[in-house]
């Protein structure tokens, strides 16, 4: 549907304009909004970008559906379907050739219904008298009926119908190709009709002729042969319609601007819906057909009163009568129309069917094409659109937790006010999502409201913000329930991608709110509800100065720079909560397929790369065993570096060997055949042992970052590279796993999830209070210890460094301050540190023991 702001304008250009003008002055407006409210860059920029776009979208709908609808009707046009029309709103160049393409659609939809009623018809019409035709002539032939006169009459008769069918066609060949003349002639207009009444008469119909003409000896220029045929046709389609003993009338009668002729029978009457068609070819109704006609009489009487430059058409019938009544009205000269203008004498067009049943079934509307449009051409088949219906509850659901966040999350630390926007846009998109049956994704969601929970539980943002993070790609991949890595990176991209494809989808729940009925209602109910908690609520406020302190605590303050920072929040949350509920309501198809892995033709080519770096991997863990069995003294001789440099300086090479080795793993495995036993014994063998090896380079790594702790201390780095070398081990053992059972389609998922949960774990043990811990025991054997490392720590470390000796706690505690936190800021970890910040003063004063820094 094309939007009504920009129906009225009557050029594509003029809208391209006024589109390219509101999106830069819209842009313009939020970002000096943003600026004077003193937004960050890093929110206003997407905010802006995303209610340009949602505008563009809003004012744009339906500009170029049109010609998307006529590229799917010319599709469909191209195999046979005639009965597509498409949406012609707009004023502009694209609407009139909309309604062009329509006008042609139903003039190629009538030219097809012709042609097919055309050689469906003339398959009727001639099967009938052949079948009778061969009946007769096979009786005479096999001498069960004699050839008397009365069955050479029969057989002469069909003939002469066949003749007469083709002697119709040829008529109407002619006015296809345009080839008929007149031959006018002064035509004495009662001497015809007696004459053809006298032949109707051989038809042998139980009917009665009534010729009547006005003047009598009225003479009109016509081509007699022509003139003789309509009134033939006429005179054929009313007896046969009327009933035995009927009455056929037949009045002629001069006029201001040449003469008119009309037909009446008794008949049923033809219904008003049909008294355009019957005058087309092979127009016959069955419901009022008497048989035995072409099909062809009224379409040849058409075309004859057309060469005359006439009119025909069917009028009510006289008052108190019943049947058909054709009227024929003709110029004075032939080829020139007459003037029929509205006189009193003219009856009006026939516009009910006389006696006629009311059709039991309404006609079908056209058919509507569904175009293909820009988002459909642009994410292809990776995200069809479904047509998923337009949710307005959804999006309310997604502006209610906006509101939430806007209301909660500006001016606040990170604490249960978080958590809690966490979980009701959690709630929101699990609500709506198509997967939300699935176990895994049931388990993500177990998951993602664990990891909102740190927000709640710990004061450490490193931790926090990670657990957030992990949440985030937890989610999407549950959404989209995907089973592999490269689904998983396709469903974090989504993401993102979801605020541009769902772009129709919001078109569609926009406007299906206009067609709520109870919209109104519901509106109503919601401006009383907001009116009485304003009323009554500062009335309260003003009353009680207790009441106006809770007041004060949920209601935020609305001044400029903090209402215009509120509001971008509510549209940033708001917006990536509605993408992420419609990439829950049309989740993509990620799962794309590797398609079918040709293994390699020899065992060698994959064996060989594998065993030789097995062969790297002995060689690597002999140089750590000489090492370890060296000493420090070896060591240090030989290379030149101590112990604690030596563990330091390989480390990371390690973990990135270790994660190397996963992707040679699963190259080998795809690669390798299994059509014997022996190809199967080689490729648990020699991978197996490439993961026994990796599994003792992984102890060789944790060791190694654990003595480079103890000699340097520990820090929020070096946990989380520790965490992420175990849970590589982890991995391993996985793909152990995968390799006795040769099957590994669980395996991503439960890398996912388990890399999830060990980032929950830690935040789990408190890792700021680790740490802590860990440095102060250290300190406590070498005396060494970081102490401006220790006062950055967050407030979960408060309590383990409150256990030092009172001026080694002092100065570690001296650049902590105490937070006046809300309900809304509430945290567990700044909760348990306030009471032992607030009993120690004077540690600000505190003079720290000298430093040894990592």
């Amino acid at each position: 549907m094309s939007s009504p702001v920009l129906n009225t304008v009557r050029s594509v250009k003029v809208k391209l304009g006024l589109l390219v003008a509101v999106s830069v002055t819209l842009a313009s407006i939020l970002a000096a909004t943003g600026a004077v409210g003193s937004v960050p860059f890093w929110l206003t920029v997407p905010v802006t970008v995303a209610l340009a776009l949602g505008v563009t979208q809003l004012l744009a709908a339906g500009m170029t559906s049109p010609l998307r609808e006529m590229t799917a009707a010319a599709r469909g046009m191209a195999r046979g379907n005639y009965s597509v029309r498409v949406t012609a709103t707009s004023s502009d160049e694209v609407g009139e050739l909309a309604r062009a393409f329509n006008r042609m659609a139903e003039d190629l939809a009538a030219v097809d219904r012709q042609r097919r009623e055309l050689v469906a018809n003339v398959s009727h019409e001639l099967r009938t008298p052949l079948a009778a035709l061969c009946a007769v002539l096979e009786n005479l032939v096999d001498g069960v009926a004699e050839p008397d006169p009365v069955a050479l009459r029969t057989a002469l008769d069909q003939a002469e119908r066949l003749a007469a069918l083709a002697s119709d066609l040829l008529d109407l060949a002619r006015v296809d190709a345009g080839k008929a003349e007149l031959s006018t002639t002064q035509v004495p207009v009662e001497e015809l009709l007696q004459r053809a009444v006298a032949e109707a008469k051989v038809s042998r119909r139980e009917v009665r002729y009534d010729v009547r003409v006005t003047p009598p000896t009225l003479t009109v220029p016509a081509d007699r042969s022509r003139l003789h045929q309509l009134v033939a046709n006429l005179l054929d389609n009313a007896s046969r319609h009327s009933p035995a003993g009927g009455v056929v009338r037949l009045t002629a009668m001069e006029t201001p601007d040449g003469w008119r002729l009309e037909v009446t029978d008794e008949g049923p009457g033809i219904p008003a819906a049909d008294r355009d068609r019957v005058f087309e070819r092979f127009g016959t109704l069955s419901e009022t057909d008497g048989g035995g006609g072409t099909g062809l009489g009224l379409a040849i009487a058409r075309w004859v009163t057309d060469l005359h430059g006439g009119t025909i058409h069917f009028v009510e019938p006289e008052p108190r009568s019943t049947g058909a009544r054709v009227r024929v009205d003709l110029p004075r000269e032939p080829g020139q129309r007459p003037n029929l203008l509205p006189s009193k004498t003219k009856e009006p067009v026939m516009t009910q069917p006389v006696n006629s049943p009311v059709p039991s079934t309404a006609p079908i509307p056209p058919a509507r094409p569904v175009p293909e449009s820009g988002m459909d051409i642009l994410f292809g088949r990776f995200w069809p659109d479904a047509r998923i219906p337009g949710n307005v509850r959804a999006v309310l659901y997604s502006l209610a937790v906006g509101v939430l966040a806007g209301i909660i999350l500006p001016f606040r630390d990170l604490g249960v006010g978080t958590s809690v926007v966490l979980l009701a846009a959690g709630g929101v998109i699990l609500y709506f999502s198509a997967n939300r049956k699935s176990r895994f994704t049931q388990a993500c969601a177990v998951l993602c409201a664990l990891l909102s929970l740190t927000a709640f539980v710990r004061d450490a943002e490193w931790i926090v913000i990670l657990c957030l993070l992990a949440g985030g790609v937890v989610c999407v991949a549950g959404l989209v329930n995907g089973r592999s890595t490269p689904a998983f990176v396709l469903a974090a991209i989504s993401l993102p991608l979801a605020g541009l494809r769902g772009l129709p989808w919001l078109g569609r729940s926009v406007q299906a709110v206009s067609s709520l009925r109870t919209s109104a209602a519901a509106l109503r109910t919601v401006i009383w509800s907001l009116l009485g908690l304003l009323v009554f609520g500062l009335l309260f406020a003003s009353a009680d100065a207790l009441f106006a302190k809770w007041a004060g605590a949920i209601v935020p303050d609305l001044q400029l720079d903090s209402f215009v920072l509120r509001t971008f929040v509510t549209i940033a949350v708001g917006g990536v909560v509605l993408a992420a509920t419609y990439l829950a309501l049309n989740p993509p198809k990620v799962e794309t397929g590797n398609g079918v892995v040709r293994p390699v033709a020899r065992r060698y080519e994959w064996l060989a790369p594998v065993l030789i770096v097995d062969a790297v991997f002995l060689v690597f863990l002999a140089a750590q065993a000489t090492a370890s069995f060296g000493g420090h003294e070896y060591l240090e001789r030989v290379t030149g570096l101590t112990y604690a440099e030596y563990v330091h300086q390989g480390f990371g090479q390690l973990t990135v060997a270790t994660a190397l080795t996963l992707l040679v793993v699963w190259a080998a495995a795809r690669k390798a055949p299994r059509t014997t036993s022996a190809d199967v014994t080689w490729l648990r063998g020699s991978l197996g042992l490439l993961c026994l090896l990796t599994l003792v380079v992984v102890a060789s790594a944790l060791y190694r970052m654990h003595l480079y702790q103890e000699a340097y201390g520990f820090t929020q780095l070096r946990l989380l590279v520790d965490v992420f070398e175990g849970w590589l081990g982890l991995l391993v053992l996985g793909v152990m796993v995968a390799g006795v059972t040769l099957k590994a389609a669980w395996l991503p998922r439960a890398a996912l999830l388990s890399g999830a949960a060990l980032l929950f774990g830690i935040a789990a043990i408190n890792p700021d209070a680790w740490i802590a811990k860990h440095n102060i025991d250290r300190y406590t054997e070498t005396g060494q210890v970081d102490w401006y490392f220790l006062q950055t720590l967050s407030d979960d470390a408060v309590p383990v460094l409150a256990k030092l000796p009172d001026d080694a706690a002092n100065c570690a505690l001296k650049r902590y301050d105490i937070k006046s936190d809300d309900w809304l800021e509430f945290n567990v970890g700044r909760h348990r540190a306030e009471p032992i910040l607030t009993s120690r003063p004077e540690r600000a004063t505190a003079v720290c023991p000298a430093e040894t820094r990592r």
